[in-house]
């Protein structure tokens, strides 16, 4: 069971761009969303596309949440959670698509992904001002890796690049996870090392236990909701049984939404079979109401 647990893993490596970054263009083309850049680095331009409430009152500091697409660490596009950034800012509060660095177009490991995750949310922290954002109240988001990589923003200690303000925290106020991958390494019977570890290693650029969010799970982390299926054949059920747990016990609040016939990237808006997607936006706009980013849920 654990030799095979680390192969799915593995293959999620592998896969994962076909099953998460189908329809969604690169480079991306969004209509309405205000531009901005958020890091330079090693000829890279890294940038955010952001969508605010229509007449929003300008000195009013609004919640922001700030998504990543999901890919492998190996390609996708923001253009994934455009829907979403769209509907949450027509409901009062400041949307983002993040774009970050990945394999096939900047030859980088996951290592940099998470560091372009922890300078996005640091970024929008810090630009809090400018952009009429509460910097206490900004949801780090995304699916697949985009999932792991908001969940690192919570978890992960260090990995954030050196020139950065240290005393500006590129910790979210909240998560919000769709089908994450959050165990990377051995976990209470969940993977065992060998040469899919090793191979995993080379991927993400350090052990995969440094980049694994289970094992650095701690009190005083951020209220998180995860959707998942639980026929999610790309990254199992299991894993994200084993986070929410382990993040409740920790005595932190995590929701776990399992949807029983539902597989990886269900949550993605695909004409024809909109349920999944409907449904996860509808209790992530519940999640955002009970947290007090949003007013009284959608009748």
């Amino acid at each position: 069971m654990f030799r095979r647990f680390a192969m799915l893993v593995f293959g999620w490596l592998m896969f994962a761009p076909l099953a998460m970054g189908q329809g969604f263009g690169y480079p991306p083309q969004i209509e309405g969303a205000r531009v901005a850049t958020y890091k330079e680095i090693d000829g890279v331009t890294l940038k955010l596309w952001i969508f605010e409430p229509k007449g929003r009152e300008r000195d009013k500091a609004l919640p922001a949440i700030v998504f990543f697409f999901g890919g492998g660490w190996q390609s996708g596009s923001p253009v994934q959670f455009e829907r979403q950034s769209r509907h949450l800012a027509s409901r009062g509060m400041i949307a983002i698509v993040a774009d970050y660095r990945v394999a096939s177009r900047h030859r980088v490991t996951a290592d940099r992904c998470v560091a372009d995750a922890k300078s996005a949310i640091r970024w929008v922290r810090s630009h809090a001002t400018d952009l009429g954002i509460d910097p206490d109240r900004i949801v780090a988001a995304g699916g697949s890796a985009g999932g792991h990589l908001a969940a690192c923003t919570a978890t992960i200690v260090g990995l954030d690049e050196p020139s950065e303000d240290a005393k500006v925290s590129s910790v979210p106020s909240a998560l919000a996870l769709f089908n994450p991958a959050v165990v990377l390494a051995p976990y209470q019977g969940l993977m065992e090392d060998g040469k899919s570890g090793a191979n995993l290693g080379k991927r993400l650029g350090v052990s995969p236990r440094e980049l694994s969010p289970i094992h650095h799970i701690r009190a005083g982390l951020p209220p998180a909701i995860i959707f998942h299926g639980k026929k999610d054949t790309t990254v199992p059920y299991a894993t994200v049984e084993a986070f929410e747990k382990a993040y409740a016990a920790a005595g932190n609040r995590c929701e776990l939404v399992g949807y029983p016939e539902a597989g990886h990237g269900f949550f993605n808006f695909r004409k024809g079979s909109e349920g999944g997607h409907h449904d996860t936006l509808m209790k992530l706009d519940r999640f955002l109401v009970s947290l007090g980013y949003l007013p009284d849920p959608l009748k």
